[in-house]
């Protein structure tokens, strides 16, 4: 498929099959966030990934709480990734601070979309979740309170073939050329 029919194929998927995603595509994915540009290579991010069931299904009760509970189709999901934030380069950080620019959150949502992208491609689902309890999140899985979880990602079969039509603003809307108007 070429890339245009890539990105209308990718969609935030939140209904799963209970079909387990096999170790060599999960590694196919996590091969293209691994080349993913990031300011001076910096490749500030950790990806674990969330397979076993037991520990999978509490990372997934920490994606909602009583009053925000829209994250919780998670539990359907096979295997939920984890990226961690890690430290960027010195040149990375130097840029950063003289720019005024968090370029370790530009970094990690490219390696995401690579990873979705991968994941379509694949016959996968995904869907990327920035509401979840951190500190729980980061408690189960061992990552140390220096780091911060930058966003999580289901992965899984889709439980349906069904592709939304996309709701995007026009072109007309959200660019121009030479002057911002």
């Amino acid at each position: 498929m070429n890339f245009s029919e890539l990105i209308l194929l990718r969609q935030s998927q939140r209904t799963y099959s209970d079909k387990p995603v096999e170790k060599e595509k999960l590694d196919i994915c996590i091969n293209s966030s691994r080349l993913a540009p990031s300011a001076c290579n910096a490749q500030p991010w950790k990806f674990v990934i969330v397979d076993e069931p037991v520990l999978k299904e509490k990372v997934a009760k920490e994606t909602y709480n009583t009053f925000f509970s829209f994250n919780k189709f998670s539990h359907t999901a096979p295997a939920i990734v984890v990226i961690v934030m890690e430290k960027p380069n010195t040149n990375s950080q130097i840029g950063g601070r003289i720019k005024n620019k968090d370029f370790y959150l530009i970094d990690i949502g490219i390696a995401a979309e690579h990873f979705c992208l991968q994941a379509a491609e694949l016959g996968l689902g995904t869907c990327m979740m920035g509401w979840f309890n951190e500190k729980k999140i980061q408690k189960l899985l061992d990552i140390p309170d220096k780091r911060q979880i930058g966003l999580l990602i289901t992965i899984g079969y889709p439980k349906s073939e069904d592709i939304r039509q996309k709701k995007r603003k026009e072109i007309s809307e959200m660019s121009n050329f030479n002057k911002y108007k």
